[in-house]
């Protein structure tokens, strides 16, 4: 499988707040939201490790991962 190609978006919703990261010191938290659109179901992620989501993604669908540039 290639990699797929990212779509940069201006906002995607945040599915895990600030105040959670210190409950999760080794940073394995991961929240998914599924949502049913007129194209299909729409999986949305959030994590503290971009990769693991990614690979999870990729497992999913081939197709471009919307991903934010934050910092």
């Amino acid at each position: 499988m290639s990699e797929p190609d990212h779509d940069f978006v201006p906002a995607l919703p945040d599915l895990i707040d600030a105040a959670e990261y210190e409950s999760y010191p080794d940073g394995r938290l991961m929240r998914f939201q599924l949502r049913v659109t007129d194209d299909g179901v729409q999986v949305l992620g959030d994590a503290f490790r971009p990769a693991a989501l990614e690979s999870i993604l990729r497992a999913i669908d081939d197709g471009p991962i919307e991903q934010m540039l934050c910092g």
